[in-house]
């Protein structure tokens, strides 16, 4: 096992899961205990539509073995606006919604922008000097989901790293692929397995993606990697997943 390499899908709740994932007749309530077990890092799309409380956040933290992460999707108030920098209270109500709860399991926020939003650079980094660092002494990183070409650019990328913060590179055909290389955090978002592949993804191009993870991690002492299975076949998601983790602790 790379400790600094995170591997799951997003969510845990989703009904075709029930028949391909979790074993039969598995309560629901436990479906989070079973997941962490299998994978080690979930990104959690519910906090993207609704607030959650601390006691909530706390229940995740006690559900999960040690070394599991959680990547929270911030609350679309914040990020689906035309001005970036109008959203500092948005922000504030996210981070202070009690995220801090989650202790060493709070992994990266992903702050997700709408397909529409194009590439405003004063705006972008007025938006960017709105995120915390640190929530009750916890250290933050951000990370930003860019869906629209006009990011694919240098001035984006170097408008990151002046704020310690990454893009997510994802394979999907809908969205650019921007790489992450001026960050030390690598966010990976997968989004192309298919339903008639039990692996969701044939198992040599998982293996490419363990290579370049393992290969990341390994240029720097403080390099991390997330890897995320989210949509295209979803009922794939936790096969691929389990599929890579396989792979690298094989490796």
């Amino acid at each position: 096992m790379t400790p600094r390499i995170h591997v799951g899908v997003g969510g845990w709740t989703y009904e075709p899961w029930r028949d391909n994932f979790y074993p039969a007749g598995l309560p629901h309530a436990k479906e989070l205990q079973y997941a962490s077990r299998q994978l080690t890092a979930i990104e959690v799309n519910g906090t993207f539509y609704s607030t959650f409380k601390p006691a909530t956040f706390a229940k995740w933290r006690d559900e999960t073995p040690e070394g599991f992460v959680f990547s929270l999707k911030a609350h679309r108030f914040t990020t689906h606006r035309r001005e970036l920098a109008g959203a500092a209270e948005g922000v504030q109500r996210f981070v202070a919604s009690g995220i801090a709860e989650l202790g060493d399991k709070l992994g990266p926020l992903l702050w997700q922008l709408m397909p529409t939003k194009q590439f405003d650079a004063p705006d972008l980094e007025a938006f960017l000097r709105l995120l915390p660092r640190e929530v009750q002494g916890r250290p933050l990183r951000h990370v930003l989901d860019v869906r629209h070409p006009s990011f694919a650019c240098e001035e984006y990328l170097e408008l990151l790293a002046r704020h310690d913060c990454t893009t997510v590179y994802t394979d999907s055909e809908k969205f650019p692929s921007i790489p992450h290389a001026k960050n030390e955090l690598a966010y990976l978002r997968l989004m192309r397995s298919e339903a008639d592949r039990p692996t969701g993804y044939p198992p040599q191009e998982i293996a490419t993606w363990v290579k370049g993870a393992r290969e990341w991690v390994e240029a720097g002492e403080g390099r991390e990697a997330f890897v995320f299975f989210i949509n295209g076949a979803k009922e794939r998601a936790p096969a691929a997943a389990m599929e890579f983790l396989r792979q690298l602790n094989a490796g």
